[in-house]
């Protein structure tokens, strides 16, 4: 095969392979039109100190891509090892937007309004600042606004920082509840 010839991975192999890597899960929430949406990620990566940037890869079959890209600005809470119902909640597939939040404890981030849970590891709020559509997804860059840790002293070394993030491996969290029903991004 010459090298200039690509090779041909079908969707399930190569979603196979990537279950084997091991990474953190996020839930992404934007507020558009008084209406929030929020969903497990578990694509959150960062890619600048200077401006301070993440990205997150969100699919376009997705229910919350046009609302994510319209709103222009989100905030991440990245999920506690306890915390394994609430990304199992956020990744359901076909949930009330309207109804998604009732019962869970979140803060409005003080630059998107998007709510932050409360209780998570540590929290970004971010403005898009890029999108690039790659494959079947966009990755949304956003320059991170506010940061910190819930319930501590704001310097991104409290309390929160000790404690175990909850994780995606094969298709599951790390939590030891039940296997993940859906998918997160």
């Amino acid at each position: 095969m010459s090298q200039t010839e690509p090779l041909r991975v079908t969707p399930e192999a190569f979603r196979h392979a990537l279950a084997h890597w091991s990474t953190g899960v996020a839930v992404l929430a934007c507020r558009l039109e008084d209406q929030v949406y929020a969903m497990t990620v578990t694509s959150l990566a960062s890619v600048s100190l200077t401006p301070p940037l993440v990205l997150v890869s969100v699919g376009r079959q997705s229910r919350c891509h046009d609302p994510i890209i319209r709103a222009g600005s989100w905030a991440v809470s990245i999920l506690a090892a306890d915390q394994g119902d609430l990304g199992r909640r956020f990744a359901a597939p076909g949930r009330a937007y309207e109804a998604q939040f009732v019962g869970v404890a979140a803060t409005d981030a003080p630059f998107s309004a998007a709510p932050v849970l409360d209780g998570c590891l540590a929290w970004l709020d971010c403005q898009t600042v890029a999108l690039h559509e790659a494959g079947d997804h966009t990755i949304v860059v956003g320059e991170v606004a506010h940061t910190g840790p819930l319930h501590s002293g704001g310097d991104g070394l409290g309390e929160s920082s000790v404690r175990e993030p909850l994780t995606y491996y094969r298709s599951s969290f790390s939590d030891g509840g039940r296997r993940s029903v859906a998918r997160p991004q």
